[in-house]
């Protein structure tokens, strides 16, 4: 197969669709057919849809059109807005009584859910099929959505920017010498090693990124990959989503595994399965980030680029403080990627303290910069300090009157917020994403990793003396660790056990003002309640505008940020009611559709919590809720109870709560005529 050609296809088919009008008809009714061969006719722009195929809603969601998306599955979990969205279960076995009783008017669905369209085809709702296996098919359906939700601009600024993105890396790494490309490989295994067939998109995905993919003669979403083709591919670049790397460590220790290129050279990534997974509105970002991990050292070198450095436009930000001359973000190319910096300019040069820097005096500028995932390779190579002199370099700063920092959530997704007091005025300044490198200190290892970072920067109208400038650190990281706990936020490094007080990363930069003197800035002070409060209110603005994290989310959120899921509770662990035959996913994810089961599991939680820390001792008055939970899901007395989950490493409370889930299943399920 001749992939180059398919690239270009790829392309041409985003240069058709974006120079000319899509051959559907130009106004309702619309009339097209879907991917399995059914001819749809939509009369007007949908207002209540179900989607129940994860990259479809990111792409009405990107259109401007997720305000008539009205429900979702648990896989769903992106953008953040996505987060407020009803869930009516899983992927594979959707709640179909929930889907009916939103009564939408178009369902978005995928072949594998047969039961949805058997039990709806007759119904008054549209069903839509717009899977999609290849990475222009996927254009196809960006196009499609565009024209079924009257969105075609924004459908074609869409397929532009991936294209501008699928573009650049192909110039990059079309000057990396042909004896230079690496062998990549998908990781998907578990107990065995497995990857994406030969026509799969995950496969277009490492070609698009300059690598070279496998080619096994085999097709299909995934494959088993055996020794002998694991030896003779010898990937040089290993990369998996999720758990897939975890769960294959114990065959890179194995002979014949461990003999290659990637394994002894410790060349083995993770990205977010969002990422990987789909082809979808992210594809190019996905590819740009895949890319420069594989090809680090080609891309820092400046003799390569392809864009000249340099700050393109700038977004001015409102702030009302008399000795501020300006603050605005700009936006910047650096190592050919799109950089974000905000920008604040002072009128005179003052003081500051940052955790990143210590104390510095005669500052005229202070900022907080975002490099992109593409970047954060790069950067490590390069070291801080380098990186740093390169950001100031691009944006005119110096590093004799300037104080960054720096971070890995989107200068996009910053929160200001404004608190005041008679004439006392606050702000903060918040970017801020906990999903990579969140840590409880005083339990988790300390390492260095990939930005997740808490980043505050704190202005004031009063002049803070150091004494009060150093005290609101304490006041901002004390409101900071309030918001990690009350959205129980997870420990990335033991997340079943802990919440996390912050990230790896974190910083706080504060100003010291001009106006009248302070020097407290405590908890018993005003000032201090009004940074506490800005820094409260902005964290959780930017944790959710970069997370879609919230306080209210689903059960289905709460066990991922724990690293557990529906299906590996009862399959990757070994549970032997399993099988999908069983239908016991299905049910167990239908129990926890029910707000009383949700709340049951999710008060296991923290009673978790609590006992892990020794503030609860005895749990026989909760072992009596768990009979009655099991025994009102099963419909009777159960005088025998199984542990479904022998030999799993689970807190005890929630091993508790989840066995009488699953008692209750099955128990329910033994009794039924059925």
């Amino acid at each position: 197969m001749n992939y180059k050609i398919n690239f270009k296809k790829a392309l041409f088919v985003i240069a058709v669709f974006a120079l000319c009008n899509f051959k559907l008809a130009l106004c309702y009714p619309l009339e097209f057919i879907d991917h399995s061969g059914n001819k749809i006719n939509i009369d007007k722009i949908p207002s209540s849809v179900v989607s129940l195929v994860p990259s479809v809603s990111e792409i009405i969601f990107k259109l401007g059109a997720g305000e008539s998306l009205k429900a979702v599955t648990i896989y769903d979990t992106s953008p953040p807005e996505v987060s407020k969205k009803e869930i009516v279960g899983g992927f594979f076995s959707p709640s179909v009584d929930k889907i009916e009783k939103i009564n939408p008017d178009v369902i978005f669905y995928s072949k594998l859910q047969k039961n949805v369209v058997e039990r709806l085809k007759n119904k008054k709702c549209i069903l839509i099929n717009l899977e999609h296996d290849s990475v222009s098919d996927s254009f196809d359906v960006i196009f499609t959505l565009g024209k079924i939700f009257n969105k075609e601009d924004e459908a074609k600024k869409i397929a532009e920017q991936i294209k501008e993105e699928f573009l650049l890396i192909s110039e990059k790494t079309s000057r990396i010498p042909e004896s230079k490309k690496q062998r990549v490989i998908r990781l998907m295994g578990r107990d065995t090693i497995m990857t994406p067939g030969d026509d799969s998109f995950q496969n277009e995905f490492i070609r698009f990124a300059g690598g070279i993919a496998p080619v096994l003669n085999k097709k299909g979403k995934i494959v088993t990959v055996t020794k002998e083709e694991w030896i003779k591919f010898n990937p040089q670049v290993i990369y998996g989503c999720g758990g897939d790397t975890i769960k294959a460590e114990k065959m890179f220790k194995e002979p014949g595994w461990k003999d290659v290129d990637a394994v002894k050279n410790g060349r083995i990534y993770n990205f977010p399965c969002e990422l990987t997974c789909r082809a979808s509105v992210n594809s190019g970002y996905f590819v740009s980030w895949l890319s420069a991990r594989i090809y680090g050292d080609e891309f820092s070198d400046a003799s390569k680029f392809v864009l000249e450095e340099k700050v393109f436009k700038s977004k001015k930000i409102d702030v009302d403080l008399d000795y501020i001359k300006d603050i605005h973000i700009d936006y910047s190319k650096i190592y050919d990627f799109g950089n974000k910096t905000l920008v604040v300019e002072f009128k005179k040069p003052l003081s500051i303290i940052s955790t990143l820097e210590g104390q510095r005096n005669g500052i005229k500028t202070v900022g907080n910069h975002y490099s992109p995932p593409p970047c954060w390779g790069i950067g490590h190579n390069e070291g801080f300090e380098a990186q740093r002199d390169h950001v100031y370099k691009v944006i005119g700063k110096s590093l004799k009157d300037s104080s960054f920092l720096f971070t890995g959530a989107d200068m996009d997704n910053l929160s200001i917020k404004r608190k005041e007091f008679k004439d006392m005025v606050v702000y903060a300044l918040v970017t801020a994403g906990v999903k990579s490198n969140a840590m409880r200190m005083s339990v988790d290892e300390g390492m260095f990793y990939e930005p997740g970072t808490i980043n505050i920067i704190i202005l004031t109208n009063m002049k803070l003396t150091p004494r009060a400038m150093t005290r609101a650190i304490i006041s901002a990281t004390e409101a900071k660790s309030a918001v990690m706990q009350d959205i129980d936020a997870r420990s990335t490094y033991t997340p079943i056990v802990n919440q996390a007080t912050g990230t790896g990363t974190d910083n706080i930069l504060v100003v010291e003002g001009a106006g009248k003197e302070l020097k407290n800035a405590g908890g018993h002070s005003k000032l201090g309640e009004l940074i506490a409060k800005a820094v409260y209110e902005g964290v959780s603005e930017a944790i959710y505008n970069q997370n879609g994290i919230i306080a209210e989310r689903n059960i289905f959120s709460r066990l991922r940020d724990r690293n557990l899921s529906v299906f590996e509770i009862l399959s990757a662990y070994g549970c032997e009611c399993s099988s999908k035959e069983s239908g016991m996913v299905g049910e167990f994810e239908d129990l926890l559709l029910q707000p009383r089961y949700a709340s049951f599991l999710k008060a296991s939680f923290a009673l978790s919590d609590d006992y892990e820390k020794g503030l609860i001792n005895d749990l026989s008055s909760y072992e009596l809720w768990c009979k009655q939970v099991e025994e009102e899901i099963a419909g009777h007395e159960i005088t025998e109870d199984k542990d479904y989950l022998a030999g799993i490493d689970l807190p005890v409370v929630v091993d508790m709560a989840v066995n009488s889930l699953l008692n209750g299943i099955h128990a329910r399920k033994s009794s039924s005529p059925e």
